[in-house]
């Protein structure tokens, strides 16, 4: 669970860094204001997807907020509804099947 985890959230990192120049671009925000929300965005899911081996519970639940806030930036870039909206999916997608492989029997 914890290598799904951290790939969607370095996956999300990558989307919010490349929804920035969109932000300037297309919806006419500000340079400062789109770098600073988008880059701590992504910075905090490249954070969370570090996190994600040694503390899986924090990461699980900061990481769930993260998905929260990134659909809610869907207010200001409408694209980011239907990416977040993509990311939460696999985000609650990766904790289910990081479930089912735990409690497969190891042979």
């Amino acid at each position: 669970m914890k290598r799904l985890c951290a790939t969607v959230l370095i996956m999300e990192a990558i989307v919010l860094g490349l929804a920035i120049p969109v932000a300037v671009r297309i919806d006419h925000l500000a340079l400062g204001s789109a770098g600073l929300t988008g880059g701590s965005a992504a910075g905090a899911a490249v954070i969370l997807a570090v996190l994600a081996r040694p503390l899986l519970r924090v990461t699980l639940v900061l990481g769930s907020a993260l998905q929260v806030f990134v659909i809610a930036c869907g207010a200001v870039v409408p694209v980011m509804y239907f990416l977040g909206a993509i990311f939460a999916a696999l985000w609650v997608l990766g904790i289910w099947l990081g479930h089912r492989a735990e409690r497969l029997p190891v042979p």
